[in-house]
């Protein structure tokens, strides 16, 4: 079996910012915007982290509102961005895809545009390579909120900007119902990934790859039928896997019935991730521990899903060349084992 320890070349996909707010960062950005917060860890922990009881991702998601109140100034998005790519690399990541939700951030006064600057101006403080993808949100009358984020997408496409997403409640609003923001999207030439198959059905990554999605953020409950499956391998769309935040929203009852492997028996390309760390109480080699100890994956299979990340990574083509370099070279060795 692969040990994760060892590796310094890891990657995250998806990964969304407000939900990688660690304790020690909610305290500065809550000094920050002089925001009175618990004095107590535990406390603060309670805020950030989700319950063990969790039933579903609508609860999952109510996790959000807390550090989405810290990230309202441009100080403070830039930031929650620099320290959460210092974090990071301290993990062995070395290429990070940030998701943020624009819209979500202009409670205190901001506009849209200043939100992606301000987290844009994080990554570029930092050492670790990175882009954002700029999440559009399911939620009622917001049509011309995710027009705006779909606009800024093609504005700074390839200046911090990678892709555009579609995340919430996927359960009550379903994608079909902003396939307008894709049609735009995809005349703005602007690349797509969309949350599917985790709160909804098989049904869902379908309608996901209509709307022209390069990879689905999650993507588990794509296995409930052999055509979505089919559709999924002719399209040659990536799975953004998150298995720790897949078991707390029950998209998966248990780790022994995630579908890795299938998946990979099927030919559909997987990435791993951690999709909210803070929230989830996870980091990157925990969730590739996760899945080593369960599926037993060899030194080859990781260097394979790794190699797959630096292929699906909304990056110009030096920059996935610089990242396969990397995991090539931190495996120098170890193939054989």
């Amino acid at each position: 079996m692969c040990d994760i320890e060892k590796l310094q070349c890891l990657t995250d996909l998806h990964l969304h910012i407000d939900g990688a707010i660690s304790v020690k960062n909610a305290r500065k950005l809550a000094e920050i915007q002089k925001i009175e917060i618990p004095e107590s860890d535990e406390e603060l922990k309670k805020l950030l982290m989700v319950s063990p009881g969790c039933r579903d991702l609508n609860e999952f998601l109510t996790k959000f509102d807390f550090p989405g109140s810290l990230m309202q100034t441009e100080k403070g998005i830039s930031w929650a961005v620099y320290n959460l790519l210092e974090e990071l690399n301290d993990q062995g990541v070395i290429y990070a895809e940030l998701r943020i939700a624009p819209q979500k951030h202009t409670l205190g006064g901001l506009n849209q545009e200043q939100v992606v600057l301000a987290a844009v101006d994080g990554i570029n403080r930092s050492q670790v390579h990175a882009n954002l993808i700029l999440c559009c949100m399911r939620e009622k009358d917001n049509r011309n909120e995710n027009l705006e984020t779909a606009r800024l997408c093609e504005k700074y496409l390839g200046k911090g900007v990678g892709a555009i997403d579609l995340a919430g409640a996927e359960a009550l609003f379903p994608t079909e119902d902003f396939s307008y923001v894709f049609s735009y999207a995809k005349i703005l030439g602007v690349p797509i990934t969309i949350h599917a198959g985790e709160a909804a059905g098989a049904g869902s990554v379908a309608v996901a790859l209509e709307c022209g999605a390069e990879r689905i953020g999650h993507g588990v409950r794509a296995v409930e039928n052999e055509e979505v499956m089919k559709a999924l391998k002719e399209s040659g769309a990536v799975i953004e896997l998150c298995p720790t935040s897949n078991l707390i929203t029950h998209a998966v009852e248990s780790i022994s019935e995630y579908p890795l492997r299938k998946f990979m028996n099927y030919g559909i390309p997987v990435t791993v991730n951690t999709d909210d760390p803070s929230v989830c109480g996870t980091d990157i080699k925990k969730e590739w521990q996760l899945l080593i100890d369960e599926f037993y994956l060899s030194n080859a299979e990781v260097k394979k899903i790794l190699i797959t990340s630096a292929n699906a990574a909304f990056a110009d083509e030096t920059e996935k060349d610089w990242i396969r370099r990397m995991i090539n070279n931190n495996f120098y060795g170890l193939d054989k084992q």
